[in-house]
């Protein structure tokens, strides 16, 4: 299971479905990856909304200082199960998915 930090909400100018490499500042009311404890290299589940774009997805990826983000594997997401490819306005938040609560809760 990937780790999780509380209030960790960032926004990336990040365009396309590759890595987050733009990485921005942390949302009004929320912390920063690296304010909330996350460390370079960290394995963490996150979600990506991205209103202006129409899409969100959740999964599991990479925390890079930099700050950058590596997005390794989609578990859902509204592009059919696929990354979807980001605009400039997209939000990325650190979440548990339902595949964690159930590994962590033993649900069949």
């Amino acid at each position: 299971m990937a780790r999780l930090y509380n209030l960790a909400r960032m926004t990336t100018a990040t365009l396309g479905s590759g890595s987050l490499v733009d990485l921005g500042s942390a949302v009004t009311g929320f912390l920063s990856f690296e304010d909330a404890g996350v460390t370079d290299g960290t394995t963490v589940s996150y979600a990506i909304n991205d209103p202006r774009g129409g899409g969100s997805e959740i999964g599991a990826g990479v925390y890079h200082t930099g700050p950058s983000f590596t997005r390794t594997t989609v578990e859902e997401s509204t592009n059919a199960g696929s990354r979807i490819a980001l605009s400039e306005f997209a939000e990325i938040i650190i979440c548990p998915s339902a595949a964690d609560l159930e590994a962590l809760f033993a649900f069949t």
